[in-house]
């Protein structure tokens, strides 16, 4: 049973999100953002592990959520910013979303369709899914706003600041709002 292509895809899976676990958190314990990580302490042999794995999952005739998040953290441990690879992640989410909708993919869906049509765009895209009660989705609309409005961008990482449910996410958010607050 463990060499089934789900199986596999979801050991996949794993190996890529744990080949970046050093780089996810900063000496203080706050969250780096993805664009924001030390590529030097990603685990290269994890990486290569889940490609290997990810390869191997390919064997079956059943495409499985695991499949798709796998390929999705496969893209991402490709630091180079391309087209390329914002497309076919974008694509990706496209996929998970029609096999489980969530609030989580839909959120991981807009970021990557920022960095194929672009901030604004994405905003228009991200008002659409009303994730009010979702500290994420403050922190994503923070994130768009940043380099567009500072002043919006802090209002949004205010209200995540309020909904987020743990200290991590709390500093993070935190020390966002300081940065924008010192450049105004």
């Amino acid at each position: 049973r463990t060499s089934q292509p789900p199986v596999k895809a979801l050991f996949s899976l794993m190996c890529f999100h744990a080949s970046r676990f050093e780089a996810r958190k900063n000496k203080d314990g706050e969250l780096v953002l993805y664009e924001d990580q030390d590529e030097s302490l990603w685990n290269r042999e994890l990486i290569s592990r889940g490609a290997f794995f990810l390869h191997q999952a390919t064997g079956g005739n059943h495409l499985t959520k695991y499949h798709v998040e796998a390929s999705i953290a496969y893209w991402h441990t490709l630091k180079a910013d391309v087209g390329e690879k914002w497309n076919h992640i974008l694509q990706l989410y496209d996929v998970l979303l029609k096999m489980e909708d969530s609030p989580l993919a839909a959120l991981n869906r807009i970021y990557a369709f920022s960095k194929v049509y672009g901030k604004s765009k994405a905003i228009v895209e991200a008002e659409k899914l009303k994730l009010a009660d979702n500290h994420y989705y403050f922190a994503l609309l923070g994130e768009l706003y940043k380099d567009l409005d500072s002043q919006l961008a802090i209002v949004n990482f205010e209200k995540a600041f309020s909904k987020a449910r743990n200290k991590t996410d709390q500093m993070t958010l935190q020390r966002k709002i300081e940065d924008l607050s010192k450049l105004n």
